[in-house]
């Protein structure tokens, strides 16, 4: 059994398309193998800022072909494309043989059992695969035609000890790995894995991801340790050291306690954000003036340690200066401000999308019971900071420094939070707002943009969403579950629509309030996807949503989910899928519509007249408000039916030779189903 080594050989990579490169290069390689039926052991992947390795292990030295009859065209089909199929084969017309099939009789010939090196077959291939890579960003070197992610300067190929010989556009592969030693490319003859490993390590290259990672965690605890710092170490930003170094270095640093003083975002932002550095934490969760840099090499006469020491100091600095004269500036007087920002161009300016917010504000206050002036005062200056020098050099920060701005002029603590709140969550899995002023000023300014982008039809795409509203509308929908919120959305939309058109914005959509709707209901898939919600379930769910209140469907849901599997879940889909299963076969011969509304009169058993009484019972539980329902003992009275369920089906027979008992019984069947359709779609549960 043989190896194969694959080494792609360029200039600098960023990490993220390392990353994405790695699998793609593995993923499309092994396709491949499968197609030419070769097998293989293992295959391993790595990357470094300048190296993209492949790595396959036991794979055989030759292919066996099994012997198999080819069809070729169709007997009586015109000479030429015979011969075509001839010389696309390279064979002669006598290897032709004819044969009959269901479809009727082919020309043939038996392709007999060969052997292929496998070499041979990975020289054919492994240009493929390098092509077959997909960069988002690509480059072209020198005059050459060759586009990659990154220009690519030459190709280490390696099977079973020999060189594999292959060209790629203007490169040939070769059988030697280029190491740079002091500025000049020396070239490095290997044979196999383990001495191309040996080479690297050799030259303070670390190939795998996972031992430079090691050597970074083992140091920064080693550190940590001895300061009695918090090990606690950004993992999307390990991840990017990782891939932009080779021979990773751990330095410890810090900057003046001065620096301190300003908020700890802004220097947590500069170090992580901006310099690729780890900020550090005492044991009590206190940000510290030291932090640590990952190097591509050892610092030993403190240049790179001092070197980024003036870069943090630069740039904290700044920060520090921005700080002082914008925490100074009133919020109320830089709202003005705010109509040389553009919010769309179609939808205005940020100061007119505050003075939406301020008013749709009083609105929501109302239905939330939140002071109004207060939340008023909150939603005037959310987007203040936006004019800040802060923000413009921390885009990122954002809300945050209008948060540090609000509590430094002596706004209250709620309001200040609410500043900073309101653009959470940002993502499926990040926090909501708790506190009810930013719960509420966050679910308007999410549902601002909504009905300002679909009142111009500027809605998502299945494949774009430039203005983010898929992750708006999931925001808003987490805030009102996580928070329990029983909200009227369609009064806030139509509140929203009409103050966009005072504004003076065009309307280019007369569908707004439906739309929205619909596309918040859409995003419940999400939601309900990643709490793990049975698919069945969350199509009964949303197929069967009506209105604007989601917590609604959410709490279906979920209990739906917890029960389906337990006596109560499996009761009530038992007794639905009974009077369904009636229903759907004889419903198809009347005449008229069924209403579900029976005549009591028409009753004949008393064990239909005691099944309707028991659905009025329960139909009177689905008109509590809902604030006051509780749809497990819902549930379990929907499940508790089943044995009236069963006496009726038992002792009454539904097809009555008298058509207006008939008609009846049916009717009860129509009521009996719509109510347990009031709770969920019965019958898009699996099994119905």
């Amino acid at each position: 059994m043989a190896e194969f080594l694959l080494e792609l050989y360029s200039e600098e990579i960023p990490h993220g398309l390392q990353i994405s490169a790695r699998e793609e290069i593995k993923k499309n390689f092994l396709k491949l193998l499968e197609e030419e039926s070769i097998k293989y052991k293992s295959a391993e992947v790595y990357s470094t800022p300048t190296r993209l390795v492949l790595l396959v292990r036991d794979l055989p030295n030759e292919i066996k072909i099994e012997a198999k009859k080819v069809r070729g065209p169709k007997v009586g089909v015109p000479e030429n494309i015979i011969e075509g199929f001839i010389r696309s084969h390279q064979i002669t017309k006598k290897d032709l043989f004819e044969n009959m099939e269901e479809k009727g009789k082919f020309y043939c010939f038996k392709k007999l059992a060969k052997k292929i090196p496998t070499e041979d077959v990975l020289a054919k291939i492994t240009p493929k695969v390098i092509a077959s890579i997909n960069w988002k960003k690509s480059m072209r070197w020198s005059d050459h035609d060759l586009m990659w992610g990154r220009p690519l300067r030459s190709i280490l190929s390696i099977f079973n000890n020999k060189h594999l010989k292959f060209d790629y556009h203007h490169l040939v592969s070769a059988d030697g790995i280029i190491i740079v030693d002091n500025f000049i490319d020396k070239i490095k003859k290997v044979k196999n894995f383990k001495e191309y490993e040996s080479q690297l390590k050799a030259n303070k290259i670390l190939l795998k991801q996972e031992d430079r990672k090691n050597n970074i965690i083992k140091k920064f605890v080693s550190i940590c340790k001895s300061k009695n710092y918090l090990e606690n170490f950004n993992e999307k930003l390990m991840e990017e050291v990782v891939n932009i170094t080779e021979n990773p270095s751990v330095i410890l640093a810090d900057f003046d306690k001065e620096y301190l003083s300003i908020p700890e975002e802004i220097i947590i932002s500069t170090l992580q954000r901006h310099q690729r550095y780890f900020p550090l934490f005492d044991s009590k969760n206190r940000l510290t003036n030291n932090f640590l840099i990952v190097a591509n090499k050892p610092d030993t006469q403190n240049i790179i340690r001092e070197g980024n020491k003036r870069v943090v100091l630069a740039r904290l600095s700044d920060a520090k200066f921005f700080w002082d004269k914008d925490k100074a500036k009133n919020l109320i007087k830089q709202i003005s401000k705010l109509k040389e920002i553009t919010f769309f161009e179609k939808i205005g300016t940020i100061y007119d999308k505050t003075q939406r917010l301020r008013k749709l504000a009083a609105i929501i206050s109302d239905q939330l019971y939140i002071n109004k002036e207060k939340i008023e005062i909150a939603a005037s200056i959310t987007k203040s900071d936006l004019k800040s020098d802060l923000v413009g050099e921390y885009p990122e920060l954002q809300g945050v420094m209008g948060k540090y701005f609000a509590l430094a002029q002596g706004f209250e603590e709620d309001v200040a939070n609410a500043v900073s709140d309101h653009y959470l969550p940002t993502g499926l899995s990040s926090p909501v707002p708790k506190k009810p002023l930013s719960y509420a000023i966050s679910i308007i300014d999410k549902l601002d943009s909504l009905v300002g982008f679909f009142l111009i039809n500027e809605k998502p795409t299945s494949s774009k969403d430039p203005f983010a509203l898929r992750r708006a509308a999931i925001g808003l929908l987490r805030i009102v579950i996580e928070n329990n919120l029983e909200l009227k959305l369609k009064d806030l939309i139509s509140y929203a629509i009409r103050l966009y058109v005072n504004q003076g914005v065009k309307i280019e959509n007369n569908q707004v309030e439906k739309e929205i709707l619909d596309f918040l209901k859409e995003r419940m898939r999400n939601i309900l996807k990643e709490k793990k919600i049975r698919p069945d379930i969350i199509e009964a769910a949303i197929s069967s949503h009506v209105g604007d209140n989601y917590l609604v469907l959410y709490k279906k849901s979920i209990v739906m989910n917890k029960n389906f599997n337990k006596d109560i879940g499996r009761d009530a889909i038992y007794s639905f899928k009974r009077a369904s299963s009636i229903l759907d076969h004889e419903s198809k011969k009347l005449t008229k519509e069924l209403t579900g509304r029976p005549d009591a009169v028409l009753f004949r058993k008393d064990e239909e007249k005691f099944l309707f009484e028991k659905l009025n019972e329960i139909r009177k539980s689905f008109t509590v408000k809902e604030d006051r329902k509780d749809y497990e003992e819902l549930l379990a009275k929907l499940a508790a039916i089943k044995e009236s369920t069963d006496n009726f089906f038992d002792n009454v027979v539904v097809n009555d030779e008298n058509q207006d008992i008939k008609s009846n019984r049916l009717e009860l069947m129509f009521m009996f189903c719509k109510t347990f359709n009031s709770y969920i779609d019965f019958s898009k549960l699996d099994g119905i």
